[in-house]
């Protein structure tokens, strides 16, 4: 076989997340209350009426995006929740960066009247319009807490992969609420996302007859299969007729394994390596395309940047809508 081409290669940072659960939802009406006006919100270009309920922490992306919070001028909320198991305690959170620092009480998702009271507490101080969300917590909560979030008012950053992303989206729909839900917060990561979409659009079947492999390497703690992984496999799927599933991603968790993946063994326990080939039905000819990212920052910076733009479309719109990634990127707000 001949050597590959490498199409793309990117050295950036990977994406965990630490797991809880939020208090179960009694049920979610379609919220007049997702509507509101630009009148009703204390918010200046500088945000500085507007704190952020970081939850998930002392998760290291859930600690990692608090920390980008307060290096781009954001004001963390001072309540957040964490794993349903984990005592409740108040962290200091700092960027090493700024110097900046914040102290935040943890909450255990299992305390829901202390949580309930807690948000109400901060929506009086602020405002109720005040309060978003940051969401860096285990695939099996995703679909609870988005109904928590939505039936709290609180519009919301899903960094979360994982969950029931059709019902996610449904959820939110019904609710006309305000939220950005992504697969991958990295600026460099969802313009090659974008881009690959615009290229199946363009060209499908470009690839037909080619054989499609994807593998993928996370730390040890990301339970499920890597959702920028599973958007890169539809755009994948359009350029050819291999009949690949999402089922046939290689998901790598293990040591040994992520070694051999080249992955450096001090990134072992933060990392998201992966790589996507077409190769010919003779072996001939494969065409590979990777991106390789060790540490947090850039997925952390982004999210900050994506509860920015969130805060700021809660001026420009008057009723709740769902933003992925791509919107960020297009308006600019990716720092």
């Amino acid at each position: 076989m001949i050597a590959p081409l490498s199409l793309l290669w990117f050295a950036l940072a990977a994406s965990p997340a630490y797991g809880f659960v939020a208090p179960s939802s009694t049920g979610l009406a379609r919220r007049t209350s997702s509507s509101r006006s630009a009148s009703s919100l204390k918010m200046s270009d500088d945000l500085s009426g507007v704190q952020i309920m970081v939850n998930g922490m002392p998760g290291p992306m859930a600690a990692a995006a608090a920390e980008a919070c307060l290096r781009k001028g954001l004001n963390l909320a001072p309540v957040a929740m964490t794993g349903p198991d984990i005592e409740a305690s108040t962290i200091s959170v700092v960027d090493s960066v700024t110097g900046k620092s914040a102290s935040v009480k943890l909450i255990p998702a299992s305390a829901k009247d202390e949580i309930d009271a807690a948000v109400e507490g901060v929506k009086t101080a602020v405002g109720p319009d005040n309060l978003l969300a940051i969401d860096f917590t285990h695939p099996s909560a995703v679909n609870g807490n988005a109904l928590f979030y939505a039936e709290k008012g609180i519009p919301f950053v899903m960094g979360t992969t994982g969950g029931d992303r059709d019902k996610l989206l449904k959820d939110m729909e019904d609710a006309k609420h305000f939220a950005v839900i992504a697969p991958n917060m990295a600026k460099q990561i969802v313009a090659l996302q974008a881009g690959l979409e615009d290229l199946a659009k363009k060209f499908p079947g470009a690839f037909d007859g080619y054989k499609i492999e994807v593998r993928e390497s996370h730390q040890k703690t990301k339970a499920d299969t890597s959702g920028t992984a599973k958007a890169v496999v539809a755009s994948l799927k359009d350029l050819s007729d291999d009949d690949f599933e999402v089922s046939d991603i290689e998901k790598i968790r293990d040591d040994e394994g992520a070694m051999a993946f080249r992955v450096p063994e001090d990134a072992l326990n933060g990392h998201a390596f992966h790589r996507y080939t077409f190769t010919s039905a003779d072996g001939t000819v494969e065409f590979a395309l990777e991106h390789n990212v060790v540490g947090r920052t850039v997925y952390a910076e982004g999210t900050a940047d994506a509860v920015k733009f969130l805060a700021a479309k809660l001026r420009e719109e008057k009723e709740g809508k769902i933003f992925n990634m791509i919107d960020v990127l297009k308006a600019g707000a990716l720092e």
